[in-house]
């Protein structure tokens, strides 16, 4: 299910802007602050504790690569990964900065996966509006559909990639803290930058605010 979960999401939402190609964006910022509530939740429970207690004491210095790292793809990738993609101008060829960026940042999601089975679930549903969002933006920009086929699926097996190179390659497990602490500052920087870009103006409402609740109380159980 490690490797299933962040898959399935993608292809699902995929699939599902395929079919139903929405257009109003309110029910995806919606399900946006959701993900991005479960996953700041999931991380600062789940995995923050867990690099801490390792005794690093570099672990604050990976976190801020992290988040500087992150950053730094952001700016190829023009923030798709928390789905801050716009622009109706026709594309004519792969968006090769945008699709090695969102890569990266997916290959490297993958790598904490294999020791913790809820951040997959975290990853899911954050992928699942991020893919809608996506697959949305190229059929509007007219991307060619075998370059748009292409784009989504190789970034659905990017994160269980990540996992299965985490799983196979034994020697990263002797920086498994360091490569943790990375990923963390990458969740930290897309997780709240999801929360505050998810409605208008960056402005709370009850509806958000319901759903980010509903994120932190969900991944308490989790």
């Amino acid at each position: 299910m490690n490797y299933l979960l962040p898959l399935l999401s993608v292809l699902l939402g995929f699939s599902a802007a395929l079919w139903f190609q929405p257009k109003g964006k309110k029910n995806l910022k919606l399900l946006l602050a959701f993900s991005g509530s479960f996953l700041l939740s999931l991380t600062v429970m789940h995995l923050l504790p867990e690099v801490y207690e390792s005794g690093n004491a570099k672990v604050g210095i990976y976190i801020m690569v992290g988040i500087l790292f992150q950053i730094i793809l952001e700016f190829f990738s023009k923030g798709a990964e928390h789905g801050h993609v716009h622009g109706h101008d026709k594309l004519t060829q792969m968006p090769w900065l945008l699709f090695i960026s969102l890569c990266i940042h997916a290959l490297l999601e993958g790598f904490p996966v294999g020791h913790h089975h809820d951040l997959a679930i975290g990853i899911a549903i954050h992928h699942l509006p991020i893919a809608i969002i996506l697959t949305t933006f190229f059929i509007h920009a007219e991307l060619n559909k075998t370059a748009l086929f292409l784009f989504m699926f190789s970034f659905a097996i990017m994160t269980p990639l990540g996992t299965l190179i985490s799983d196979y390659l034994p020697f990263l497990n002797n920086y498994y803290t360091e490569i943790t602490a990375v990923v963390i500052g990458i969740l930290f920087h897309i997780s709240s930058t999801i929360i505050f870009e998810s409605s208008e103006g960056h402005k709370f409402n009850i509806a958000k605010i319901s759903m980010i609740i509903l994120g932190i109380v969900l991944a308490c159980f989790v």
